[in-house]
Formats: structure tokens, sequence, C-alpha cells
């Protein structure tokens, strides 16, 4: 990966400050688009969100502690392990299909996004 590819994938996140899309699409495609891999570039993306993770729990974990109770962390413990769970697993099989280069496979999901999200966008303009 060349500096400018991870410019160009790490820039792309200020994308997903649009409502409704996704961080870690948005650099994926990001990534594809700066020529690389579809492997390379899912990774790059999961690896970028390790410090954006791990800054919210910095700040969201102090306010847990002060303001919940002990079943509130019982709560968002479980929560947590949940979310840890199927974020590896999701990763897991989305990692396989780069893999084996079905990247081919995602494209009538991306169109469906594309085509949701342009009627969403017309609703909410004739609002």
């Amino acid at each position: 990966m060349s500096i400018w590819q991870a410019i160009a994938v790490g820039t792309s996140q200020v994308l997903a400050l649009i409502p409704g899309i996704s961080r870690s699409g948005v650099t994926v495609v990001g990534g594809l688009a700066s020529g690389l891999g579809a492997e390379a570039a899912a990774r790059f993306s999961f690896l970028l969100a390790t410090p954006i993770i791990l800054a919210a729990g910095v700040l969201e974990v102090p306010k847990l502690l002060q303001y919940g109770t002990p079943r509130t962390l019982e709560v968002a413990l479980f929560g947590g392990v949940v979310a840890g769970l199927a974020a590896y697993g999701s990763t897991a099989l989305l990692m396989v299909l780069f893999r084996r280069r079905e990247v081919k496979t995602l494209g009538p999901f991306g169109y469906y996004c594309i085509g949701a999200g342009l009627l969403f966008l017309v609703l909410l303009l004739a609002r």
C-alpha cells in the first residue's frame, strides 16, 4: 500500500459524517477506488476502526461507571460481548468472501443501498 492509497482510504472516512453512511463501507470503497485489492481494503478499513472504537470507549465507559447501576453495567457488558461476537463473525464472513473473490456477489447489495439511499433522500426533500 502506498502512502497515497492510505491517505485516500483515511480521508474517505469523512463521508461517514453523512447520516446513514457506513464508515467501514466507505473506507472499503475508498480502498478499492484507490487501487487496493478487496481483502487489503477491508483489512485496512477494519484497522482504521480500532482508534475510533478505543476513543469511544475512553470517553463513554467512565460515564457508564459513574452513572450506571449494577444492572446497567451487566446489560452493557452483555451487549458489548454480543456486539463483539457479531462484529467478529460478520468480519470473518466478509473476509472469506473477499478471499474467494466474490466481491461481485456484493454488487446487488450495493445497488440496493444506493437505491434505498436515493429513495429516502427524495422522500426527505419532498417533505
